[in-house]
Order: C-alpha cells, then structure tokens, then sequence
C-alpha cells in the first residue's frame, strides 16, 4: 500500500531521531536557558566524580545545579566551566587523603604559575555564582597531609594541592563557603577579575596530640591572589599556621572587609621579586575591620603578624620555586584602617631582610614601598618593636599613621624601626634606624 506524505514525514523524522546521538540530549539540556540539575551523594564508599561532572557540563551554562546535603566524594581532579550559572552547594566535596597520588603532578592542575603550585580543583567561567549556605565546601581532608609533612621536608611546588582554584574567571561569586582541614592553601584567585568572596571559613586545626603546641599547618593560607585585580574579601574567618591572606604580585584593586585571622602569620603583601624576568606590582590595597586573634598555644603557636610585607633580595639565588630573587616592582597605596591585634609579635613589619635567600645574603631588595595609610589600630604585641620597617635601599616612602594605639608587653616602652624610610608620619615617638629588640 503506498504511504500517505504524513506518514512518510512521520518516518523521516523518526529516522533522524534514531540516528542523533545518545550524549547529544545533554548537549541539548546544557544550552537551555534556566535548565535546573539536582544531585545527591551516592553514599560512604562511591565515588561521586562523575555524576558531578556530568551534572556541571549539564547546566554549568545558564543553569542552576542543587548539591543535596552530604559527602561527595571526588577522587580525580575537576573543572568547572561555569557560564552565566548558579551553584547551591549545600555539602562538602570530600577529596580523600591518597597523599601519594595527589602528590603526583599528572593528577593535579599546574596552572598557578607562582611557585609552581598545583591544584585539584579549578572553577573558571564568568558571571556565576556558587553559594555553599554556611553548609557546604571543601573537605580537604588535611590531618592526614599534616601529619605526613611534620617528618618531611615542605617546599613550595612539592604537589601539595590547593583546595580551591579560580582561574581565569571574571565576574564571579563565592559565597558562604566553608573549607574544612586544606593540606596546603585554601584558595588562589589566578590570572581573574570582578570576582567577590563574601562569607568564608577555612579552619586549618591541628588535631592529633602529637603535635599539640607546634605549627605543623604550615602553607594553609587562607587565599593567595596573584595576577588578578578587582577582588573582594568580606566576612572572612580564617583559623590556619600561615598566611591568613596573602597578596602577591600584580594583584590590584584588593578589597578586604570584616577579615578575622586565628593565628598564623597575618596579612602579608607578598612575597614579591622571586622571578628576576618579571616585575611584581601590587596597588590599591584597601582592608578595614580586621582582626587578629592569637589561639591557645597547644592549638596554634604563631601569631607573628598583623599585616607585614615580603619581598626576596636582589640577588638571584637558586631558581623558583624554591629559589629565585632579583625582582624588581612596587607596592603602591595600601591602606589599613580599623585593626585589631592580640599579642601579635610584629603588628607591622617589612621583611625583606629574612633569609628568603637560603644563605641569609645577596644584594638588597628592588622591590619599592610607597603611600602605605595605616590607622585606628588598636590591641597588643608580644614585642616592644611595633613597628619594623626595615627597607632596602630602594625605599620606603610616605608612611602615614593615625591613632596607631598599640600596646607592648607590660613594663616594656614602645619603638619603632624605620630604615631607608622617607616621609614617615603620626608616630608617637621617633624611629630607630638599627632593629633592636
């Protein structure tokens, strides 16, 4: 019988459906605007890998992915390119302690150029949101990498892997994020832009017995940014043995606010001039409310800084990530306003004369230092220096300071080291040239 033209077209159609791909509805599914994925955990002992990935590559462009409560368990590296897309994030993405497997360089991304660093998962993309609602975030599982590292040697691009990566992203948002126990730093914004971070919590908290009253958290930064500009911290809690914030080379237009740092080293601009081919500038550094908060001694020792500044000599020595020197930059209006301190050892320090250089010698620092504002602090030191501006002969220029009330220990009277500084301004009393004590 022959075929009516309805019922030929039925077939044509049928026809073209049956030979389009099995994966091209999910091509399909990703580009419709307002597409909505949920995902739940698949339980103690699976692995979650690759139904997240699929869930992303799903609705990662203008889309919205709902994680469950729960553990997700991720047990290879992971990207996600985020477009124009929201993530609810209401449970931890749990990487496992396989120590020697992430250590590794092929399991990990290496796209953090400073210091050669890796990463086990990277979030690039532009005009998203990922919000974990005080509930979820990374679990890095740092007890583990901790107590490996206390017997052996830790060095800068050694695979320790950073928690979180942004990476050449623009116009994104974190929000309400937690990072439980990160073996190395908690976050690095790289090579970005109009990206805000508003409500983070990393606890980096030595647990074992072992290691009560040591620092064996070393490199638990709360976030290093680096070559990026136009980044906000708001509402910070970070508990780690290293660098609460640091801000390295070509970071600008730094905003910090309502930052609270529980031990550690402090703040830190730096470090700058590693590489001797590249120029490290960092300009308009604006933080206010910040709090430094030292812990009890069995839980965290160091509380060295409230917010100092890091530059290698001017000397090569050895190559990075380890070694290096001979930078040249600047850093240029950084102000610091509404601090609080609390037996910290050094409330404002430049340390260019520690011995970044293995050998402790070389030539003096070309990085330069210049229209730093700090004012309204408040609080204690544990050292009668508390200020400690030793620059090299590049200079310091135009420090000015207002109500900088902060106290020494008990019975001890306050001084302040200026070295190879101009245009110093609002000391209660004269600067030493030599360091003291």
């Amino acid at each position: 019988m022959k075929s009516s033209g309805s019922e030929f077209a039925f077939i044509c159609i049928l026809f073209i459906l049956l030979a389009i791909p099995a994966h091209a509805s999910v091509t399909t599914a990703a580009q419709q605007p307002g597409q909505i994925c949920q995902i739940r955990p698949l339980g103690y002992g699976h692995d979650d890998t690759d139904q997240v990935e699929e869930v992303i590559a799903k609705c990662g462009h203008s889309g919205t992915t709902i994680f469950e409560a729960g553990s997700f368990n991720i047990t290879r590296k992971m990207t996600w390119n985020l477009q124009s897309a929201t993530v609810h994030l209401n449970g931890f993405l749990n990487f496992p302690p396989t120590i020697e497997r992430w250590l590794n360089p092929d399991n990990t991304y290496q796209v953090v150029f400073i210091q050669s660093q890796s990463s086990w998962f990277v979030v690039t993309g532009s005009d998203f949101v990922i919000d974990a609602h005080n509930t979820g975030g990374i679990q890095g599982n740092g007890q583990a990498w901790w107590s490996f590292f206390a017997t052996r040697t830790r060095e800068d691009g050694d695979g320790r892997p950073i928690s979180l990566t942004l990476f050449k992203a623009k116009r994104g948002i974190i929000r309400n994020f937690r990072i439980e126990s990160p073996p190395f730093w908690s976050n690095a914004v790289v090579e970005s832009s109009d990206i805000t971070y508003d409500g983070m919590v990393v606890n980096a908290t030595n647990e074992d017995p072992l290691f009560e009253g040591q620092n064996i958290v070393w490199n638990t930064d709360g976030i290093d940014t680096y070559r990026s500009e136009r980044i906000t911290l708001k509402n910070w809690d970070v508990t780690c043995g290293d660098d609460c914030v640091a801000i390295k080379g070509n970071s600008s237009d730094i905003v910090l606010r309502n930052i609270t740092c529980r031990g550690g080293e402090g703040i830190a601009i730096g470090s700058l001039g590693q590489y001797v081919n590249l120029t490290d500038n960092v300009q308009n550094v604006d933080m206010e409310n910040i709090k430094m908060v030292r812990l009890d001694p069995k839980v965290q020792p160091n509380m060295d800084n409230g917010v100092y500044f890091k530059a290698w000599p001017g000397t090569v020595n050895g190559l990075p990530p380890t070694g290096g020197g001979g930078g040249a930059g600047t850093v240029r209006n950084l102000t610091a306003k509404n601090v609080q301190v609390d037996r910290v050892m050094n409330p404002v320090r430049i340390q260019i004369f520690q011995s970044i250089d293995p050998n402790g010698g070389g030539s003096p620092s070309k990085i330069k230092f210049e229209d730093m504002h700090f004012s309204n602090w408040v609080g204690t030191a544990n050292n009668s220096r508390l200020l400690d501006l030793e620059c090299s002969v590049s200079g310091c220029s135009d420090f000015v300071f207002q109500k900088f009330n902060v106290i020494p220990p008990s019975g001890e009277s306050p001084h302040y080291v200026c070295q190879n500084v101009t245009g110093i301004k609002g000391l209660s009393s004269p600067c030493r040239i030599s360091g003291g004590t």
